[in-house]
């Protein structure tokens, strides 16, 4: 793996996964500390898993998280203790080594001369340039001063980012476009389930940023920390400065993994799994081919989640695993969902529940998963009762696929931008912050009331591309979205009842009927998801070709 050495005692690293302890342990590192909290991206290991491995190769390892642009004076001075104790040399890390380094240098502070710590951390590829002016002024970051001004900065850089960005290219070419994200891969997440399913490859659902970004944009690799609205800034990692004429803020949502208690300490191991994890997709596809009996558990937690049917799809596809290969009467299926019903659109149940009856799936309304006990195979629910009382239910399993729950990013929830649940609050058509009119959000970060899958956020970039330029003077019109959103139910392999829907559930067919009914299982909805859809995501979306896509105009 690539590390960087800072002082002989130190080197950083970008996220280390459980495959390179043996690497660093080669190396001669004797102890770790990882500054990265848990469930920031979707590729990351849980601390528990790699403390485990590491605790087995002898290597010590230490905790002290920090979230991204908010390394603190305290944390420096315990990173500078950790440093202290820990059996040397030590190898620290985190999303990209940013914040490492951020608190190596606030622990050598009146230690190391400052220009010395900016040299080191310079040539270990770290520009700390902002961390002085933190430092110079007591730790306030002086917005006026920015260290880049762009005409529209789009923070997060997956689906909603960067098909926004290409939209206003495609009508708009050359318009100064920054992308901000600190992500080196860019991923097709719907894909993952199909991963699961065993059938698609995970890589083939990867592809590095830089070949993904649009020409011409400009990508600020780093993370967000805050944002300044009334100042037209947004404050990065290592307190650097970014203003801005028009703002995006697209950056998804994020996996709470350590809100089902014990869930980091199992994940991808005893029979516990996610698709919603790349890493762990293959893992789902291993666990149902090596399935010949016996309980497999699939979970969903309360709304909002990315794509709501994802869980479902999960254990349908394991099911007709198991059928096809003789063994579906010897497993127990369990779907326990903390909502009220199968799906929220009703016209979309009576496929579904037949696929339901055909696998014998037993279903469990109002059970939220709160535990599991993965040596023990135990997962604990808690579950509601029509009089809103709870009780705890106790299941054991020989498989589990469990979708943790699901909230706005840290930065957004803390944010000038968030309404009282955390997520960015626009209008629903216009798609246009409620307080703040040259603000824009689109993605699973919006507070809209439509399905979070990509399909929205294919109809979503075009409405916020026009009403971008119409707010720069460069557009004429509204264009409004609808609460459009698209959920492929792989109901088995080979057929899809294809789900599409607007605001208040309202029936939003792309096809006519007789060509693909989606209330019903189609083999042309799954060469859809299977064969179009990759190629209309990479080569069509995520070009600005919005085919199938037009947003709506008034005015």
């Amino acid at each position: 793996m690539d590390y960087k050495t800072l002082v002989p005692e130190l080197a950083v690293a970008a996220q280390v996964h459980a495959a390179d302890l043996h690497e660093i342990a080669r190396a001669g590192f004797r102890s770790l500390i990882c500054n990265r909290p848990d469930g920031e991206g979707n590729d990351q290991p849980v601390f528990a898993e790699l403390e485990a491995g590491a605790r087995g190769l002898g290597l010590t390892m230490h905790y002290l998280p920090a979230e991204s642009g908010k390394v603190s004076d305290e944390q420096g001075r315990q990173f500078g203790a950790l440093m202290a104790e820990c059996p040397k040399p030590v190898l620290a890390f985190c999303r990209t080594g940013m914040r490492s380094t951020t608190m190596w240098a606030l622990s050598q502070a009146g230690t190391l001369p400052l220009p010395q710590i900016i040299e080191r951390a310079a040539r270990a590829g770290y520009d700390l340039k902002g961390l002085v002016r933190r430092l110079a002024n007591g730790g306030r970051t002086p917005v006026e001063v920015a260290d880049a001004s762009h005409e529209v900065v789009i923070v997060g850089g997956g689906a909603a980012g960067i098909a926004v960005a290409s939209s206003l290219l495609a009508r708009q070419p050359g318009l100064d476009i920054a992308i901000i994200d600190p992500a080196d891969v860019h991923y097709y997440q719907p894909g993952w389930t199909l991963v699961g399913g065993g059938v698609f490859d995970a890589a083939t659902t990867a592809r590095t940023m830089a070949a993904v970004l649009p020409r011409g944009v400009h990508w600020l690799k780093a993370a967000v920390a805050a944002f300044e609205p009334e100042r037209d800034a947004v404050i990065l990692d290592g307190c650097r400065v970014v203003k801005y004429r028009q703002l995006v803020v697209c950056p998804g949502l994020k996996l709470d993994w350590h809100g089902i208690e014990g869930l980091v300490d199992t994940l991808g191991r005893n029979g516990v799994t996610s698709n919603y994890r790349y890493d762990l997709a293959p893992y789902t596809w291993q666990l149902v081919r090596g399935l010949r009996g016996g309980r497999a558990v699939f979970t969903q937690p309360p709304m909002p989640i990315k794509c709501a049917g994802a869980p479902q799809k999960a254990m349908y596809l394991s099911a007709d695993q198991w059928r096809r290969a003789g063994v579906l009467e010897g497993v127990d299926i369990q779907f326990s969902n903390a909502g009220a019903v199968l799906f929220g659109v009703a016209d979309y149940v009576p496929a579904l529940m037949e696929y339901v009856q055909a696998y014998g799936i037993h279903l469990n309304f109002g059970q939220t998963l709160t535990g599991i006990d993965g040596p023990a195979r135990q997962a604990f629910f808690s579950q509601t009762h029509a009089d809103g009382s709870k009780t705890q239910v106790v299941r054991e399993f020989d498989m589990i696929h469990v979708v943790p729950p699901q909230k706005a990013p840290d930065f957004i929830r803390v944010s000038p931008l968030a309404d009282a649940a955390g997520w960015v609050d626009v209008d629903p058509a216009t798609l246009r912050h409620k307080a703040h009119a040259n603000v824009f959000a689109l993605g699973d970060a919006a507070n809209t009331a439509n399905a979070k899958t990509a399909a929205a956020a294919r109809k979503q970039a075009p409405v916020v591309a026009h009403n971008v330029l119409a707010a720069r003077g460069a557009a004429k019109g509204e264009a409004r979205y609808d609460g459009y959103g698209s959920c492929p139910l792989t109901v088995a392999r080979g057929k899809i009842v294809l789900a599409e829907f607007g605001y208040g559930g309202k029936l939003a067919p792309s096809f006519p009927r007789w060509f693909i009914d989606g209330t019903r299982p189609s083999r042309l909805a799954w060469y859809l998801k299977e064969r179009i859809l990759p190629p209309l995501y990479w080569d069509g979306m995520l070009k600005g070709r919005e085919w199938l896509a037009q947003p709506e105009m008034v005015g």
